[in-house]
């Protein structure tokens, strides 16, 4: 049992009945919070006009809402009805989907008019200073539905595994877990897509100029270090910095320390694409210090070295998994392509017809089909018969040493020479 200071057998009345007063507990605890958020901040808010309405939604967006359905939830916990409270809560779970949809906006809304209002700015430091917000910040406390989400998943399924099958809510608690997980996991996922748009738009800032673009739609940011680049010739290793990102590895150089505005940051001097990347360990085996690295790309072979051999390692796995990961997404694409793409014609001799052998520069003719008898039909002076001498069809494939010297009468007076 997760919930208790002493716990109960899994499985046992006591462990429900802990988890579940557990539970009532904790969302009350976050009805209180909710309830000042809505009565101290939007509600004020809305009274005084400090700000504007579109405003006011953009950082609070539905979270009134979401303090009226956890009210009701509330509500059926304190009577025992678990599996008919969060069966309601779930047909609204898409008010959390909006909630985590908009956060993001929500504190860069906050965050420009703690600097654009001084009126809002001594309202929000006022606000923050009362004891039911124990010291918490307005930008903490817009975040607290979020946690509960994730609170609810963990309870719900600890719940539903200590709750028989025969038991009549067991049915409600089992949706209510696949529910609200989902709900769990777009919040994580959300969060992981703002952790890395700042990584992209970090790396972004630190290279010189605006021609390497790094925000980029689906790249993802693995990591960053100094490694030392081994030139073919064997002269000196030089250091340089590299970006590994789940389709490129991006080199640079430190530019100038003395240039009066790029002084802190990089030079980008190759983009090196890993859709069709090699990598392989040189050395760097055993317990040696340092190690060696080899990329070998369509157009170019990179060697990378380092002193510290955990970090060459960490590179090897790095690089293993990006470029295992692209080539099983691409792989996945063409598959599905192939499947989706239909043949142009069904016949397999369709490839062998003249005016596509015509195109190709192919001199000989292999084979007439009936398409281009019909259509030489008319054009020519004299008609081409459709079989030959022993009646067969003269469509048929002929072998090279098969086919006989054309006679001088027949090529003169037509405009298909026949080999």
């Amino acid at each position: 049992n997760l919930f208790s200071e002493t716990p109960s057998p899994p499985g046992s009345g006591e462990a429900v009945l802990d988890m579940r007063c557990h539970c009532c507990k904790m969302l009350s605890s976050s009805q209180i919070c909710s309830h000042f958020v809505s009565r101290y901040f939007v509600e004020i808010l809305k009274a005084k006009g400090t700000l504007r309405q579109d405003i006011r939604e953009s950082i609070f967006s539905s979270i009134k809402s979401i303090h009226l359905i956890n009210q009701t939830l509330l509500t059926h916990l304190e009577l025992g009805r678990f599996g008919v409270g969060f069966e309601e809560f779930c047909t609204h779970l898409q008010l959390y989907n909006t909630y985590v949809d908009n956060i993001q906006t929500a504190k860069k809304v906050l965050m420009v008019q703690v600097k654009k209002s001084k009126a809002f700015r001594r309202f929000k430091k006022l606000q923050e200073s009362r004891p039911e917000f124990n010291q918490q910040k307005l930008e903490d406390l817009l975040t607290l539905p979020l946690q509960r989400i994730q609170q609810y998943k963990h309870f719900l399924r600890d719940l539903t595994e200590n709750t028989s099958p025969d038991n009549p809510e067991f049915q409600q608690l089992s949706k209510a877990v696949k529910a609200v997980s989902e709900v769990a996991q777009r919040i994580q996922d959300n969060a992981r897509n703002h952790e890395n748009h700042l990584q992209l738009r970090r790396v972004q800032k630190q290279l010189k100029g605006r021609k390497t673009r790094i925000l980029t739609p689906g790249r993802w940011y693995i990591r960053e270090g100094w490694l030392k680049t081994v030139p073919p010739k064997g002269t000196e290793a030089k250091p340089k910095m590299f970006y590994l990102f789940s389709d490129i590895l991006l080199q640079a150089k430190p530019c100038s320390p003395i240039h009066p505005t790029n002084g802190d940051k990089f030079a980008c001097q190759q983009i090196y694409p890993l859709k069709e990347c090699t990598v392989d360990k040189v050395f760097g085996h055993t317990k040696s210090q340092g190690g060696l690295i080899s990329l070998t790309f369509a157009r170019a072979k990179l060697l990378l070295m380092s002193d510290d051999q955990v970090d060459i390692n960490d590179w090897y796995r790095s690089l293993c998994l990006a470029i295992g990961q692209l080539k099983s997404k691409n792989t996945v694409v063409h598959r599905r392509d192939e499947l989706c793409r239909k043949p142009i014609r069904s016949d397999p001799d369709s490839q062998n017809t003249p005016e596509l052998q015509q195109t190709r520069g192919i001199k000989r003719t292999m084979m007439l089909d009936e398409e281009v008898l019909e259509h030489r039909e008319g054009q020519s002076s004299s008609s081409i018969p459709l079989t030959g001498e022993s009646g067969h069809s003269i469509t048929k494939r002929m072998k090279p040493n098969e086919v006989p010297a054309a006679r001088p009468q027949e090529s003169s007076g037509s405009s298909c020479v026949i080999l």
